[in-house]
Parts: structure tokens; C-alpha cells; sequence
């Protein structure tokens, strides 16, 4: 059939992102060591190169995938887990500036097909089971404890102290010790509860979760001198956290973004400022000068 030129392109472009789609799903389908999950994740590439197919048929143009795409995509779902990789790029396919609206309008029937396809391909995708979401309630576990207890500790600790390296030395003490109990109350906690989860690769989730998060809070006070400085980067980075695992929940999980976001961090930095007063409080009362 006859197309006008901006059909056309709009076509070109969903083939490009289509066939882009195809090849990142083809690629990722042979890392995956689990026979069910790259059944189905090679079954959605095939879904990707079918939409392809459909498209060239009215264009009758051969298109080239994004390479850059390709190997954008392919990293995160290999450093970041595939299910968040994949949804991921279906937001961004969402977002593209392809007017299927337009399309629909010289060629009606391509909708229906496309929304069937879409459909299936959803479906697909919810089937995935992913060891890195299994355990995500355990990380959250672990950072969610990291930040209210450690932004708590180290505000307290910065107004009572007022001395970088005392305040680094007694944060580092107490978040390697709280890791170390969180993992041990987690293992505790998996091994009593009826789960797929094993008790110990939650725990490692949970205290991994925990130490690395201890790093990035400490970590001002190692490399600058002024305490209030290193307390404003402290909880700048952990709302920058808080942002960083929600968006990654929010995409692989579905779950809402904002009220996840505004809630953790809420909490965290309402304990930092309770805490950061209860440090003034006491060194009055005490007279401690350090």
C-alpha cells in the first residue's frame, strides 16, 4: 500500500527499535544458565523480530538495529539483572517518539496486531524469575537499616564529636557491627520463615547491602576535614541511594517510585536530624569536648 512519507518514518523508526530489541533479548537469552527463563526470554526476542516483520512489510526497507543500544542494554541487563535491564528498555520504548496513533490512521489493522503482540509479550516478561529480585527484600533490609542508623549516628556523632577522624573511626565501628548483626537477624528470619530464599544468600544480600551503603555514608569524613561539610555530602548521598535502589525497584518491580522514595528518605533523614540534636543535647549536658 501507498504510505505518506511520515508514516513512513514512524514505521522506520519502530522497526529500528524493534529489530534494536530483537537482538539485546537474543544476546542476553544466551547467558542465562536457567533452561526456563531463556525459553522465554528468547521467545520475547522472537516477539521483537515478528513486530520487525510486520513493519517492513508495509515499508518494504531492510532496517539497521542501534548498535550502541544493543551493547547499552545487553551491559545493564548483565550488571544489573535482566528483568530490569528488559523493562528498562520497554520504557524507553515507550517513551520513543514513534506516533502509533498516526500509524493507526492509514494502517488500522497494525494496531490491533501490535497491542496482541504487546500483550503476550507482558505476560512473558512477568513469568521471569530472577534470583536478584528473590533477594531485593533483603537488600532493602539492609539498606534501609544502613541509612536510618547510620545517618542517625554519624549526625549525633558529627555535633557531639566535631572531629572528622573520631566521628569516621566510631561510624565505621558501629556499621560493621550492625551489618554483621543485620545478617545474622536475617539469616535468622529466612531460616524460620517458609521461602524460596535461602537463609544464607539472604543474609550475604542483606549485609553486602549494608556495608557497601556504611562506605558511601563514612567516606566524606575520610576525605575532608570539616565536619558539617562531611555531614551535608553524607546525607546528599543518601537520599542519592535512597533515589538510585527505588528507580531500580520501581522499573524491575513495577512498584510506584515517588512513594517508596519519599518515604525512605522521609524517615532517614527525619532520624538524622532527631539524632543530630540529641548529639547537641548531650554534649551540653555532659560537657564532652573532644
Amino acid at each position: 500500500m501507498e504510505l505518506s512519507n511520515e508514516i513512513r518514518n514512524e514505521l522506520i523508526k519502530a522497526q529500528r527499535t524493534e529489530i534494536t530489541e530483537y537482538h539485546v533479548y537474543k544476546n542476553i537469552a544466551k547467558t542465562l544458565p536457567d533452561e526456563e527463563n531463556r525459553k522465554i526470554v528468547s521467545q520475547i526476542g522472537d516477539d521483537e523480530k515478528r513486530h520487525y516483520e510486520i513493519w517492513k512489510a508495509y515499508t518494504g526497507e531492510a532496517v539497521k538495529p542501534n548498535r550502541f543500544q544493543i551493547w547499552l542494554y545487553t551491559a545493564i541487563s548483565r550488571v544489573f539483572g535482566f528483568t530490569f535491564g528488559f523493562k528498562l528498555m520497554e520504557l524507553g520504548e515507550e517513551k520513543a517518539q514513534v506516533n502509533y496513533q498516526k500509524i493507526e490512521e492509514e494502517i488500522p489493522e497494525a494496531s490491533e496486531v501490535i497491542k496482541d503482540e504487546d500483550k503476550h509479550e507482558n505476560i512473558l516478561l512477568d513469568m521471569l524469575d530472577e534470583e536478584k529480585l528473590l533477594y531485593a527484600g533483603s537488600v532493602v533490609l539492609g539498606l534501609n537499616d544502613a541509612l536510618v542508623e547510620l545517618t542517625g549516628a554519624l549526625a549525633g556523632l558529627t555535633l557531639a564529636f566535631r572531629n572528622v577522624d573520631t566521628i569516621a573511626l566510631s561510624g565505621l565501628v558501629t556499621g560493621i557491627a550492625a551489618s554483621l548483626s543485620m545478617a545474622a537477624s536475617e539469616y535468622l528470619s529466612t531460616s524460620s520463615e517458609d521461602t524460596e530464599k535461602h537463609p544464607v544468600k539472604a543474609a550475604v544480600y542483606t549485609g553486602i547491602a549494608y556495608v557497601v551503603t556504611v562506605a558511601l555514608l563514612i567516606l566524606p569524613y575520610l576525605l575532608f576535614k570539616n565536619e558539617f561539610l562531611c555531614l551535608g555530602i553524607t546525607l546528599v548521598t543518601s537520599v542519592i541511594i535512597i533515589a538510585v535502589f527505588n528507580f531500580y525497584i520501581s522499573v524491575a518491580k513495577d512498584e510506584p517510585f515517588g512513594k517508596n522514595f519519599f518515604k525512605m528518605a522521609g524517615l532517614s533523614l527525619s532520624v538524622a536530624a532527631f539524632s543530630f540534636l540529641i548529639g547537641f543535647v548531650i554534649k551540653q549536658w555532659l560537657g564532652v569536648d573532644v
